[in-house]
């Protein structure tokens, strides 16, 4: 079974990719370009990523007390990709990429994390570089950015720490000013830092020549104290060796260690580090300290960073959307191929009994009603979900090309859809790669079938940039109330063109009625929340309010889609059409009428969980 057909469907057939073309920055481009990248991504990862996901999973990353060691097949793979200009896709001509639409290069990279989601760091570098683009001085651009999207180097992205985790606001990294005239450093205003970040992604490797670390570290004050809170928190340019001002390695190596490598339960192929910044083990210029380059304006670390940790939320989104995928692609294959039992007959006489033909041959277990059920879900889960994260891509397309209010909305549009683009594939997706598993039976939970190993994998998107209950609260308590709701708001006017346009479809009339009962109903819970303004009060259900929120999401999605797909097949005769078909009639059915019971612990402000004492648990 192949990807392909659902990724041409939505990108040309219902987000109408190929018309980007048409805009200045595209204006080389053509469906037969993007066609074109689409069959080179397709191809590495078929050849480079695929044979190799079990490889990367069982040969974990080592540190021989020199360097990290990894398989053969990872310095590979990672050379094709980098070969193949995918790093710097959406950049510019001058800076050596290709401007190709981001929703090509998003749907492009599906097919990398499908094949092998833990082989390289290539969403973290380009996130990298990206920021650097935004946020960084022309030095920084030329000298660390150009080299990662030419994947010379390798980016990171350092936040959390030992103690702090995810509360951002308590991170103790320090960084003081390097001496007499470090604000005049070509590089940008020089720091030396030191501290501890862990469960960083990629933080060492012989990947490529360099690491440029991106770290967050707070500023002392006058008197030597940390700024509490995330108002201190400012953002540094790291490289784990030094380089000049032509981006030329000097032979030094930067005060950043090695301290441990973490073995998580899935995405074993990427190493994930404690990194110890400043211990003195590899001084520069003779002393301790890691030598740091300011990024921005002091105190505005949190500010920069975002622009990253949102595109890395959107690439955790699509990672686990495209292992849900693989995970729905194994278990279809394999229930297509696995004979096991009969099925049931209507008995004789009308008497209400279960009858089956033993004597009978036994039949694949694709045709049991609860398999074709688990499948059906997972179909229903992945495909709506790689549709969302699709359109998002498409929404950064238009932010960055569209007209005047067009790019504004679609500003505002991401900013309420990060959230759930972030959240929802990493539940429900996760959720598709345990059916996989129950399609699978026994077999499903052994290393001689993939299954196991997507869902392990799968298993860190929930926490990834973010765990569910902080996305959550970043939807109720900021996201939709930010500039007065109107993100929410546009919201709602694209949900309801879509009810109004599938209202006239008699197949789909049902499901745009209940998708507008959803929609009013998420609006009144959003009030509902709020309605005493108190913050603990409003958030104390926040997931339960996301979960529906997403939901409501991707039955739009599904809604849209499906009526797309009327229009190409009004018979609907070609079996893709009967399967978005059903898909969305899945949805409706069976996930949609989940939102009542979510929806009314958060109209309640139901206090359950918060009330208990804590000696009661």
């Amino acid at each position: 079974m192949s990807l392909r057909p659902t990724l041409d469907f939505l990108l040309y057939d219902w987000l109408h990719a190929e018309t980007l073309a048409a805009r200045e920055r595209f204006a080389d481009h053509s469906r037969e370009t993007f066609d074109a990248v689409l069959d080179t991504c397709e191809r590495i990862a078929r050849e480079k990523y695929a044979p190799f996901n079990r490889t990367v999973d069982t040969q974990e990353p080592h540190f021989d007390g020199e360097k990290v060691i990894l398989p053969q097949a990872t310095h590979d793979a990672h050379k094709a990709f980098v070969e193949s200009g995918m790093m710097s896709a959406a950049q510019d001509y001058d800076i050596g990429g290709m401007q190709l639409p981001y929703t090509v290069q998003a749907a492009a990279n599906s097919f990398f994390a499908m094949a092998s989601v833990s082989i390289g760091s290539n969403m973290l570098t380009s996130g990298n570089a990206n920021l650097l683009m935004v946020h960084g001085t022309d030095a920084q651009k030329e000298v660390f950015a150009k080299n990662e999207f030419s994947g010379r180097w390798a980016g990171t992205m350092c936040l959390s720490e030992p103690q702090a985790g995810s509360s951002l606001s308590d991170v103790a990294t320090r960084a003081v000013p390097d001496g007499e005239g470090f604000q005049d450093d070509p590089l940008g205003p020089r720091y030396r830092l030191t501290g501890n970040k862990m469960w960083i992604s990629s933080g060492d490797h012989e990947l490529t020549e360099n690491i440029v670390h991106i770290v967050l570290a707070k500023i002392p004050d006058e008197n030597g104290k940390l700024v509490p809170g995330t108002r201190g928190i400012s953002l540094f340019i790291v490289p784990k060796r030094m380089v000049d001002t032509q981006g030329e390695l000097t032979g030094e190596r930067n005060d950043v260690a090695l301290a441990g490598l973490n073995h998580k339960l899935g995405w074993r192929g990427t190493t994930n580090t404690l990194l110890n910044f400043g211990e003195g083990k590899y001084p520069v210029g003779g002393k301790a300290g890691a030598v740091g380059y300011l990024v921005g304006a002091p105190g505005k670390g949190l500010h920069c960073m975002f622009h990253m940790m949102n595109e890395a939320r959107i690439g955790v989104g699509t990672a686990a959307t495209m292992l849900g995928m693989a995970g729905y692609h194994a278990s279809l294959d394999y229930a297509k191929s696995r004979p096991q039992g009969r099925l049931v007959k209507k008995p004789e006489g009308g008497e209400a009994k279960v009858v089956k033909d033993s004597a009978g041959p036994q039949v694949r277990i694709i045709e049991h009603a609860d398999v074709r059920r688990m499948l059906l879900a997972q179909k229903a889960y992945c495909e709506g979900a790689l549709a969302l994260e699709l359109y998002c891509a498409r929404l950064v397309d238009e932010q960055k090309t569209g007209s005047e209010q067009a790019a504004d909305d679609a500003r505002l549009l991401l900013e309420v859809l990060t959230p759930i683009a972030k959240s929802w594939p990493s539940e429900w997706c996760l959720e598709a790669n345990s059916l996989a598993i129950q399609v699978h039976g026994g077999y499903g939970y052994t290393r001689d079938f993939p299954v196991e190993q997507y869902w392990r994998d799968n298993r860190l998107n929930m926490i990834h940039e973010g765990t569910h209950g902080i996305q959550a609260a970043d939807l109720l308590g900021r996201k939709v109330l930010m500039e007065k709701g109107r993100g929410l708001q546009l919201l709602a006017g694209r949900i309801t063109e879509t009810i109004g346009r599938a209202a006239k479809a008699p197949a789909l009339a049902a499901h745009a009625k209940a998708l507008g009962e959803a929609l009013q109903r998420v609006g009144s819970a959003t009030e509902a929340a709020w309605s005493t303004g108190d913050p603990a009060e409003a958030l104390v259900n926040a997931v339960p309010y996301m979960q529906a929120f997403g939901h409501t999401v991707l039955a739009w999605l599904w809604l849209d889609v499906a009526q797309r797909a009327l229009e190409l097949d009004p018979a609907q005769a070609a079996p893709a059409t009967a399967g978005k078909m059903a898909a969305a009639r899945y949805f409706f059915h069976y996930e949609l009428p989940k939102n009542g019971a979510w929806l009314n612990v958060v109209e309640s402000r139901d206090p359950t969980c918060t009330a208990l004492p804590e000696e009661a648990f």
